[in-house]
């Protein structure tokens, strides 16, 4: 019998990517569900592909013109996520969610009551509402598998191991393109030199998150609350080759080291299919391991690791603050309204201010108390920009 897949957000590059794995084992799955946003003409080119019988579009402009196409009318095409209920009538085998942003929160939520493993690679999900998230895991019974590389890296070593053995967790950082860049010269980078990654192929904001290290902050606050480790125990390594991606010291004195192909093939291949599965990689890089140069994160160069030294240590919705900040400035700097640093620097202003402080002791109440917080973080700060 075929495996039953659903994924929210199959034309982003991580919904691509477990597309083409898929593809090549195309007689063992059965996708029952694809959603995008925007990009309609490869959503409707993946559902004729995989004869998919449900498609979500959540843009309206996109919706409208998608459901024109000859291919749709034969199927259920929806606009937004109400729309579960309709399609599964009983639970399905794996579910992918990797919608970015905030707006990815509420479908992963809702899509756990569906399926009996869900892999999720939206950091924000995870940041603003892993207690919503975890509370329908255990209700549902649903197995989750985190896909961020450094999280599954982690994940996979700590199997089966008594969390209370562990003495420290390394989280690994390539640097991004600025590493060797004198900091005087970050003022007059653009959006191309700012997304050309040396090591890993991302979207733009991702892109633009690594490069201010502020996908490392952001990955940090969810292997905390993924594993339950408190802050202390979890630090930022500097490691330009993007080989290792996780590195766990124990307190027996040894120390596990996760190493793999700067590729996201990788993890997503194995939340699909169990450990018995093979897949085709590269051989063990003995150069590279010779020379693994590992160095200190500089709070200098990467200004926004401070806000590691300013975070709540219970849930909280100054970590949507957080995550809505960076989402809009790094919009801004993407329309070209602010410069590269100007996205360090209004970050940890605007953190520290008292109206927003005050939010470390208030905890989420809802879904869409998030979804509010987020709407109206970005709006305030589009209108400061323009006034």
């Amino acid at each position: 019998m075929k495996k039953k897949v659903a994924i929210l957000g199959s034309t982003g590059s991580i919904g691509k990517c477990l597309i083409d794995i898929i593809k090549k084992d195309k007689k063992k799955f059965e996708i029952v569900l694809l959603s995008a946003d925007k990009n309609y003409k490869q959503l409707l080119s993946q559902a004729k592909f995989f004869k998919v019988k449900n498609l979500i579009l959540t843009n309206t402009e996109s919706f409208n013109i998608a459901k024109k196409d000859s291919y749709a009318k034969k199927i259920k095409i929806f606009n937004d996520f109400n729309c579960l209920k309709k399609i599964f009538k009983k639970k399905i085998d794996y579910s992918m969610s990797s919608i970015s942003g905030i707006q990815g929160l509420k479908p992963t939520i809702e899509i756990i009551k569906y399926t009996n493993k869900i892999a999720i690679a939206n950091k924000e999900a995870i940041i603003c509402g892993w207690d919503f998230i975890q509370k329908n895991l255990k209700k549902y019974q649903t197995e989750f598998i985190p896909v961020d590389s450094e999280h599954f890296s982690i994940w996979s070593t700590l199997k089966g191991i008594d969390q209370n053995l562990i003495d420290q967790i390394y989280l690994t950082a390539s640097g991004g393109p600025f590493l060797n860049k004198p900091l005087k010269k970050l003022e007059k980078v653009n959006i191309y030199q700012a997304i050309n990654h040396p090591t890993w192929k991302m979207g733009k904001k991702i892109s633009i998150d690594s490069a201010t290290m502020i996908n490392k902050v952001f990955e940090v606050i969810e292997a905390k609350k993924i594993f339950k480790i408190p802050y202390s125990k979890l630090s930022i390594i500097i490691h330009p080759k993007s080989y290792v991606h996780a590195i766990v010291k124990f307190k027996n004195g040894l120390t596990k080291i996760v190493v793999h192909d700067t590729s996201m093939k990788i993890p997503i291949f194995n939340s699909l299919y169990s450990s018995q599965k093979i897949i085709n990689s590269k051989k063990l890089d003995f150069k590279t391991l010779n020379n693994l140069d590992f160095r200190d994160a500089n709070p200098k160069k990467f200004p926004l690791i401070k806000v590691l030294k300013i975070l709540p240590n219970n849930t909280s919705l100054f970590e949507t603050i957080l995550v809505s900040i960076n989402d809009k400035f790094v919009e801004l700097f993407l329309r070209k309204k602010i410069k590269f640093t100007d996205i360090s620097k209004k970050m940890n202003k605007m953190l520290n201010l008292y109206s927003f402080k005050k939010y470390k002791k208030i905890k989420p109440k809802n879904i869409e108390e998030i979804i509010k917080m987020n709407t109206k973080i970005k709006n305030d700060i589009e209108y400061f920009i323009k006034n």
